[in-house]
């Protein structure tokens, strides 16, 4: 999982559709109540708090590989129900499997889900639940193609006309390829269209879409770059999300 930071605070005041989302996958999950759950991609929290209502007698464990987002899911969460953790999801350890891992909008940030699915295999007791959503195949495609061509113009391209890749959104079957190969049963996995208007438009742009572009210019070129893909996006600002699911029990 890449180790960027993040501005923990924007992110916790704009990440309204992510909350839903998580909140979907959670209802996805069958918990008695004493479990331990790992939350993968954990954030500043949120999620886990709506994960922490369904374990009265259990523990969550928050992965996050963000200092800032660590943080404040550390500040937010309870210390003697929660453990938080700053690390990269490909390289975490635990001193003991956990009965079943949770994510939401994380996966997509990691580019080799082979290796992510075999860690958390790894993490996960023989017949653990592994309950996800993230970008899938289509996922914010416009935004990405405006992204691409704003790019391009002369005053940003210098900059980022090697940014690379960072996004991974993956299909339904090579998904569910990687997952068997990992050890993992399948009972489902599909692409669900999310098309989302964002509560502070620019903030969302600014904090989860286009930080990775920001990062590689200037200071003085965010509010062009941002400027420009606003007026491209039209109003209302609608962000084409297309989540890629899957329900899978460790083998």
């Amino acid at each position: 999982m890449a180790t960027r930071d993040w501005n923990a605070d924007s992110y916790d005041s704009v990440s309204v559709p992510q909350q839903e989302w998580g909140a979907g996958v959670l209802a996805r999950l069958s918990l008695r109540g004493d479990e331990t759950v790992l939350d993968a991609g954990a954030g500043t929290g949120r999620v886990s708090e709506i994960v922490l209502e369904r374990l009265p007698r259990g523990h969550l464990i928050a992965v996050d590989g963000s200092q800032s987002m660590a943080q404040r899911a550390r500040e937010r969460l309870p210390a003697d129900r929660v453990s938080v953790i700053c690390s990269d999801l490909l390289t975490l350890e635990l001193p003991e499997p956990v009965d079943a891992v949770i994510s939401t909008a994380t996966f997509h940030w990691i580019l080799d889900h082979d290796a992510l699915f075999a860690r958390m295999r790894a993490l996960l007791r023989e017949g653990g639940q592994f309950v996800a959503q993230c970008g899938g195949e289509g996922n914010i495609a416009r935004v990405r193609s405006i992204g691409e061509a704003v790019s391009s113009r002369p005053t940003f391209r210098e900059h980022l006309a090697a940014i690379g890749e960072f996004w991974h959104y993956a299909g339904v079957e090579a998904t569910r390829e990687r997952l068997v190969r990992a050890g993992f049963d399948v009972s489902a996995c599909w692409l669900q269209p999310a098309p989302t208007t964002p509560p502070a438009p620019r903030e969302f742009l600014e904090t989860v879409i286009f930080a990775p572009y920001l990062e590689h210019l200037p200071a003085e070129l965010h509010a062009p770059f941002l400027d420009a893909t606003l007026a491209e996006l039209g109003q209302p600002v609608v962000l084409d999300y297309q989540r890629l699911n899957w329900d899978a029990r460790a083998r």
